[in-house]
């Protein structure tokens, strides 16, 4: 079950980091430590987890800042983000992942794909063909704004065009940040529902508000 291997959790004011464990391997890895590592670490020693990965989306503070804290902890974890992003960071990334790469975490893939729009280098990550972290990329009603140095608006209409909705309904979205009216939700529903990916055009996406 998807819910027995992703650990939503709140750090800051708004944002979602994520723990995504495989039960059988006690395997683990945190997508986005931005802020309050402890109740990452917390997370991570209550279940006797080992920290095989430190994922980053992409490189804004809000998503990266715990990264050092954590990679301290857990010396032996590796750090992997896009190699666009990563080199806005002042740390040494073990790996940059590319389009449609698969890295198994104990029993669980994980596959990432590139996601500009928000930043030039973002990624979101397909776990097991059952869940979507998508970042800052797509929200719940919403997508990640685009006026942020290396954003461009016509790359997000392109990503959630081309890729997210090209990608299967049943998918459980899991966002960067809690703005939806939902901490999480289908990709299908979103689909139906989310504002910017109604959208027919990139006319009709510029004119949203």
């Amino acid at each position: 079950m998807i819910n027995l291997t992703i650990k939503q959790i709140k750090v800051g004011f708004d944002n979602f980091a994520y723990i995504i464990f495989c039960p059988s391997t006690n395997k683990a890895a945190v997508v986005d430590p931005g802020y309050d590592s402890n109740k990452l670490i917390d997370f991570i020693s209550s279940k006797n987890l080992f920290l095989d990965f430190i994922i980053a989306t992409h490189y804004h503070y809000d998503h990266t800042k715990c990264i050092k804290n954590l990679k301290n902890e857990f010396k032996s974890s590796k750090i992997l983000t896009s190699e666009i992003d990563g080199k806005h960071l002042k740390l040494k990334i073990d790996k940059f992942v590319k389009e449609n790469e698969k890295i198994y975490l104990g029993k669980i893939q994980l596959t990432f794909i590139q996601t500009p729009g928000h930043t030039l280098g973002g990624i979101c990550i397909i776990v097991d063909n059952e869940a979507l972290l998508t970042g800052d990329t797509l929200f719940i009603g919403d997508c990640g704004r685009t006026d942020l140095p290396g954003g461009s608006i016509t790359d997000m209409f392109k990503t959630l065009k081309d890729k997210i909705m090209e990608l299967p309904d049943h998918l459980i979205v899991y966002p960067g940040h809690d703005y939806g009216e939902k901490p999480f939700d289908t990709l299908g529903n979103q689909k139906k529902r989310n504002k910017t990916l109604l959208a027919e055009s990139l006319e009709e996406f510029l004119k949203i508000p």
